[in-house]
């Protein structure tokens, strides 16, 4: 029997093989408009390139435009709501949609195939179908070409597919557009998150956002110092690749998980040591770390707190030990005066940044007592995105197991 491991228990028909060629009034691709980049207009017909085609919608955001003159002599390659967009060349091969209904009229470039299939298929059944693992296994398989690779019209006519009847097809397809909603509504939310996180940081480290202290009353006005007058500065001390172990003693952070692991606060540390004490620089808890070298002035800009003391700090790390909030101190010099310490580094291919240069940056100190609360505030939010992103993970790890398991 032909079925998904996966299956509402309505249905039992086996589901039979289907080559996509006999299921489609169209298979085809549009192709660049005349004049090039000449052609696009402020506003006329929407342009579909393969860009748009990401995360299994129709992105329209970065969408350009074609005169209604142009979109005429392309009649062939008009886009129909319902049709299947699949991005046949490039880093991007592979990515598809379904045309949403309220999509009016548009047409697509040379990159972009339109597949629009028979009415008795659905294309909210096949759509996820080809963003499968099989379905992307199959697309892998049949690429032809050299450096840049990509899908004829002939192979794509040619992909079998086992797929159940028209009901089955429409609830797969729905309940598949319901889990790609909670998607859509999860990324939503989480840009809007940070968004308000941007903003908000900008008013409070601008003074337009001022906390009041436990009776009600204002702080006093912050005041202007150098970075040095607060803090005493150090360096770490190197911790090679070889030097981490799964099973090691003390816990340690090297300059660039930095990049790739931490936020603005690290309480949890992902590496280990056994390197001894003595050779190892340990944090203080509230250090903030800042590396000391990097690729961009832009990158080594990049402040954490380590909330805990007695973790072996590496190599390549500035270290600034202050009896201020220190969470406070990543979230202002993350924001406020970002750019200001990417103008210290130095260098080309390697930049540097040193103690000596961050001592004099010049900050805007609140009271402890008013940076405590900043700090607080700011972390609320960042817990917010944490588990809104979480969430969005698990939501999409849920539907990539449903694709692996639903169809065959």
């Amino acid at each position: 029997m032909k079925a998904p491991k996966l299956r509402f228990k309505e249905f039992k028909k086996d589901w039979s093989l289907k080559r996509l060629g006999e299921i489609t009034k169209k298979i085809g691709s549009g192709s660049t408009p005349l004049g090039g980049e000449l052609a696009y207009v402020s506003a006329g017909i929407p342009f579909i390139r393969s860009q748009n085609v990401a995360n299994n919608k129709l992105n329209l955001e970065d969408i350009r435009f074609i005169p209604e003159s142009i979109n005429v002599k392309m009649a062939a390659t008009i886009v129909q709501s319902d049709d299947i967009l699949l991005n046949i060349t490039g880093a991007s091969i592979g990515r598809s949609c379904v045309v949403p209904s309220n999509f009016s009229c548009g047409n697509v470039n040379q990159h972009v195939c339109i597949i629009r299939l028979i009415s008795d298929e659905i294309p909210d059944f096949y759509q996820p179908y080809i963003a499968s693992s099989r379905g992307q296994n199959m697309i892998m398989s049949t690429q032809v070409g050299g450096g840049r690779e990509g899908l004829n019209f002939q192979s794509i006519r040619k992909f079998e597919l086992f797929a159940p009847d028209k009901k089955e097809q429409q609830k797969i397809g729905l309940f598949l557009s319901t889990v790609d909603q909670k998607i859509s509504l999860l990324t939503k939310r989480h840009e809007l998150l940070i968004q308000y996180k941007k903003g908000v940081m900008q008013k409070i480290f601008n003074q337009e956002i001022r906390f009041k202290d436990k009776n009600g009353n204002n702080f006093p006005d912050s005041k202007r110092v150098f970075l040095g007058d607060i803090a005493q500065f150090y360096k770490g001390k190197g911790i090679s690749k070889s030097d981490i172990s799964s099973d090691g003693l003390t816990p340690c952070i090297r300059y660039g998980e930095l990049y790739t692991q931490y936020g603005v606060t690290i309480s949890e540390v992902i590496s280990k040591t056994n390197t001894p004490i003595k050779d190892l620089i340990l944090s203080k808890a509230n250090d903030v770390i800042i590396p000391a070298s990097g690729e961009t002035q832009i990158d080594i800009a990049t402040a954490s707190c380590v909330i805990h003391g007695g973790i072996a700090l590496g190599g390549d790390l500035n270290i600034i030990r202050t009896e201020q909030s220190g969470v406070f101190l990543c979230y202002y010099l993350n924001s406020e005066k970002k750019l200001d310490i990417a103008k210290l580094a130095q260098g080309n291919s390697v930049v540097h940044l040193y103690a000596s240069q961050l001592k004099g940056l010049e900050i805007d100190l609140p009271t402890l007592a008013e940076q405590e609360l900043i700090a607080n505030f700011l972390s609320l939010i960042d817990k917010k995105i944490a588990l809104c992103n979480a969430e969005l993970i698990a939501t999409k790890k849920y539907k990539q197991g449903l694709l692996q398991q639903m169809f065959i």
